[in-house]
């Protein structure tokens, strides 16, 4: 590894680490340099020449940017030298010169306000006061310090362009663009998106969309990157463009479980008018997604629940919190243990998570408990038999070294949008990325590999890429010797099954199963993405053990850029599970069906564990629509009445004897409870969240409650203390998370202290451990003797069903070059129009009297509406009908939305049963 090396900067000795330019190497030493087109994370650029400095090397002197010259030993640097400085000067002049500046160099911006006259009569467009960025200005910041004034030589030539309102979410306005090209860089660099580029306009350099004229057709994802990077007010958000931050706070955002550390801007009036990812978080290192860029401010709404309302006479009132516990206390108390259930918020803390199931076990005695997204909780239950902890094994960014990328089942460009920038990454620097998976999504367009099976042999065509490895000798041997178990009984499984017999059940080729075998075992470090997307429910404990046997017999467990990640829903699914907060489980991990496990939590707790097996989120939902759960209490912050894998949660609920509801929002959820309770949002709250990857973080608010809203465990603690039940007297967040230090073995070393400096990945047993981003990678106990799991390969394909005889795999993907799109204005806002191409299998098509270019509509009941659209005879499968739209739709959805928290409402790609039927000629379908 090399070592640090030593530079001198203004006559200050300055260590650098190997690889920094001389700009970073200064900014770690406190030294300023003035820059405008640098942005961590982007590759030096030296676009706006505002870092030169003078560098002295081997006896010779040149003038350099800082931001592009690599820190070398011995350099001699000097920031601000006369010349330096005359010459910095010049350069911004010229940049300015297309900028408007009458406000940059004025000697009275310091007392000038929004509505004062301006004495030199600058128009009102031209002036600070007035743009969105003002005091968020980097431009603004620059020339204050190079302290320029108004005897600048060049005149500001207006470019008169229009500013572009008309895309979802932020405002593009290069009338301000200084052409540094950061928002080019970042999509390019750092999203890999290529959605922007430097264009020519009558000879003039600017920034538009490198394709389509439209951000939606141009495939933009709406991460919001290049607005958090713009140094001017170019680019700017359009929600709250007006408003001043006058503070900031640092937290996490909870709309899925990647767990993005951002910096939230809250106004005078106590607002969260922006949100933008933290270059510090360690799981998102400055980037968003969509949801989380524009999806935050739900907590500002007017219509937030503020008071507890008891149902009477059929109507909801407003009471108070002692009377609404007292009928809580009540309700849930008629009810035999059985008969009572607990669901806790998705985008609940390991606080509330923990406070959840304590309060099910201990006072209402019950294991009927579990995360309302916990919709496949063997996708991490999965791995336990093989592995200690049921959790992906390696860090986020660690994908961004593998050599090749499985993803079986998952859209994790949607749903887990920034684990996705990785996986981007390694396929830019010649990773092979191999995807299983009938729809098309968009790391289908970054695949070496695509394979689209039969709906429901996923299991069988992995267990054939295993064949193929070991028909090829293409696993590990040293690691199967050294640190697996059992791999003769999987060669007799596999064994058992020839690629010819896989080939057919999954319907790919032979030839398509051994190039994936050959990607993933042959381009180093091989890491897999699995979800259960498209997977029948009956298969997905097989699907992790195939997941597992594939990375063993690759030696890619405990291996950096390897490893298995599971794709689940839910901001805290993961730590909910830590939590205990799930049937059969209690807290660590521990099973419930131990007597051992029961007595060492009896002991934490002062009370005595339930034994009955419990029930999860899917088969409460049943038990309610059947009546055998009469009562139950659900946190629905995050929960959409109607969810992908669920159904309609909304109408299960609506079938108990007695519901308690604790909602920031009135919906369906609340519609049918006999009490409802104010709950915390995220701005509001104290606690802890645990991503994907095992990162612990802090979540803070940003403001304290302004009304009678209570944060989840304060809900919880209290019901349990009017019941009676001891052990509920918590006096804060962190008392709760003391208490989950004692019951959860890997969060024993955590602390609010420690999680202070950053989040910090589990298992930390003792506060001396380190943050364990690659699981298994030492010789330890856990590490030994990893056995490889039991496999039983079967046809498992989805059988036809007469009424709705196919199956809809619906695709989603940011661009396609090859497919005519419209952008049509509709109140002054672009939206996405195009007619739908309805993939059919040619044996289908031919069953149904339908050939190429024949209109379908395509219906079925869970579709909102029926879509209309153009036969392509391209299916892989039969029985498999595909449609890939646009992720511009779902922007403009998201934009247009009534719904005031709209993250939880956007639509996924679950696979569903649809019928056909072709329109006749001439009857004039509407585009879709």
């Amino acid at each position: 590894m090399a070592e640090p090396m030593t530079l001198t900067i203004d006559g200050r000795l300055v260590t650098a680490a190997p690889g920094q330019t001389v700009l970073q190497a200064a900014m770690d030493a406190g030294i300023y340099i003035p820059y405008l087109c640098y942005y961590p994370g982007m590759e030096p650029h030296g676009a706006c020449r505002m870092c030169v400095v003078e560098i002295e090397m081997g006896g010779r002197k040149t003038v350099q940017t800082a931001c592009t010259v690599p820190a070398g030993a011995d350099m001699v640097v000097e920031t601000c030298t006369p010349e330096i400085i005359a010459l910095r000067r010049e350069i911004l002049d010229l940049l300015i010169s297309e900028h408007p500046h009458g406000c940059l160099t004025c000697h009275r911006i310091e007392l000038c306000g929004p509505q004062d006259v301006c004495l030199r009569h600058v128009a009102v467009t031209d002036r600070c006061t007035v743009c969105p960025k003002n005091e968020r200005c980097e431009l603004k910041d620059t020339v204050r310090s190079m302290e320029l004034d108004l005897r600048t030589l060049l005149t500001y030539h207006r470019r008169g362009l229009s500013i572009h309102t008309d895309d979802p979410f932020y405002d593009r306005d290069y009338n301000l663009c200084i052409v540094c090209t950061r928002c080019v860089r970042v999509c390019a660099e750092v999203r890999f998106n290529d959605v922007l580029a430097a264009v020519d306009r009558s000879g003039v350099a600017l920034v538009g969309t490198s394709r389509g004229g439209s951000l939606l057709d141009a495939g933009c994802e709406f991460c919001g990157a290049c607005v958090d990077v713009c140094p001017t007010g170019a680019l700017v958000e359009r929600d709250y463009k007006w408003d001043k931050p006058e503070r900031q706070v640092v937290t996490i955002c909870t709309n899925c479980p990647v767990g993005c550390q951002v910096v939230m801007d809250v106004d005078r009036q106590g607002r969260v008018v922006r949100s933008a990812g933290d270059l510090a978080g360690g799981a998102n290192r400055g980037q968003r997604c969509f949801k989380g860029k524009f999806g935050y401010d739900y907590p500002n709404h007017e219509s937030r629940l503020k008071y507890p309302m008891i149902r009477s006479e059929g109507t909801l009132r407003r009471t108070t919190w002692e009377q609404a516990l007292d009928a809580v206390s009540e309700g849930l108390g008629r009810y035999a243990p059985d008969e009572r259930a607990v669901i806790a918020s998705p985008r609940g803390t390991n606080e509330d998570a923990y406070v959840a199931q304590k309060l099910a076990r201990v006072a209402l005695g019950t294991n009927n408990v579990d995360s309302a997204l916990n919709l496949a909780p063997s996708l991490r239950e999965g791995l336990t038999p093989a592995l200690t902890y049921p959790a992906a094994t390696n860090s986020i960014w660690d994908l961004e070294r593998a050599g090749c990328v499985l993803i079986v089942s998952g859209n994790p460009t949607e749903e887990q949008n920034v684990l996705a920038v990785p996986v981007k990454k390694a396929a830019r620097q010649g990773a092979k990325i191999v995807v299983i998976d009938p729809r098309e999504t968009e790391l289908t367009r970054y695949a070496a590999v695509w394979l689209r099976p039969k709906p429901g042999t996923e299991v069988a065509l992995l267990g054939g890429i295993a064949r193929a490895i070991l028909d090829e000798a293409l696993e590990d041997k040293e690691f199967v010797a050294e640190r697996c178990s059992g791999l003769d009984d999987l060669k007799q499984a596999l064994w058992a099954f020839d690629l010819a017999w896989i080939s057919r059940e999954c319907g790919v080729s032979t030839e398509e199963i051994s190039a994936a075998a050959r990607a993933y075992a042959g381009n180093g470090p091989a890491a897999t993405l699995y979800g259960a997307d498209t997977g029948s429910r009956a298969e997905r404990r097989d699907l992790v053990a195939c997941v597992l046997n594939l990375a063993l017999l690759t030696g890619n467990i405990g291996r950096e850029g390897g490893g298995v990640y599971p794709l689940f829903p839910g901001a805290n699914t993961q730590g909910a599970n830590d939590m205990g907060c799930a049937p059969g489980l209690l807290p660590g991990h521990r099973s419930g069906g131990s007597e051992a496990h029961r007595a060492e939590m009896a002991q934490v707790w002062g009370s005595p564990v339930p034994q009955a097996e419990g029930t999860g989120i899917e088969a409460m939902l049943g038990a309610m629509k059947d009546g055998s759960i009469k009562a139950a209490l659900m946190m629905a912050d995050g929960v959409n009445p109607t969810v992908d894998g669920l159904g309609d949660v909304a109408a299960a609920l609506a079938k108990t004897d007695f519901l308690v509801v604790s909602a920031a929002f009135e919906s369906e959820l609340t519609e049918t409870a006999d009490v409802v309770l104010p709950a915390a949002t995220y701005a509001e709250q104290t606690g802890t969240m645990t991503n994907l990857e095992r990162r612990v973080q802090l979540l803070r608010p940003c403001w304290a409650a302004r009304d009678e809203e209570r944060t989840g465990w304060e809900t919880l603690a209290a019901i349990g203390r009017h019941m009676g039940v001891r052990g509920f007297d918590y006096p804060d967040a962190s008392a709760v998370f003391e208490e989950v230090r004692t019951a959860v073995p890997a969060y024993t070393g955590l602390s609010y202290d420690r999680l202070e400096q950053g989040g910090v990945q589990w298992p930390c047993v003792a506060e001396s451990d380190p943050c364990s981003g690659v699981l298994y990678a030492s010789s330890g106990p856990d590490s030994r003797g990893i056995p490889f799991q039991p496999l039983a390969l079967r046809a498992a394909a989805q059988r036809r069903d007469a009424e709705l005889p196919f199956i809809l795999a619906p695709g989603r993907v940011l661009h396609q070059p090859d497919r005519e799109v419209e952008v049509a204005r509709k109140d002054r806002l672009n939206y996405l129009e195009r007619r739908e191409i309805v993939e059919l299998h040619p044996e289908d098509a031919a069953e149904l009297g339908i050939g190429e270019g024949d209109e379908v509509t395509v219906a079925g009941p869970t579709l909102t509406h029926d879509i209309v659209g153009t036969v392509r005879v391209s299916s892989p499968q039969r029985g498999l009908v595909a449609i890939t739209r646009l992720f511009g739709t779902v922007a403009s959805e998201m934009q247009d939305s009534a719904i005031p928290d709209t993250s939880p409402g956007i639509s996924g790609l679950s696979l569903c049963r649809v019928r056909l039927a072709k329109v006749p000629a001439g009857a004039g379908a509407a585009k879709d």
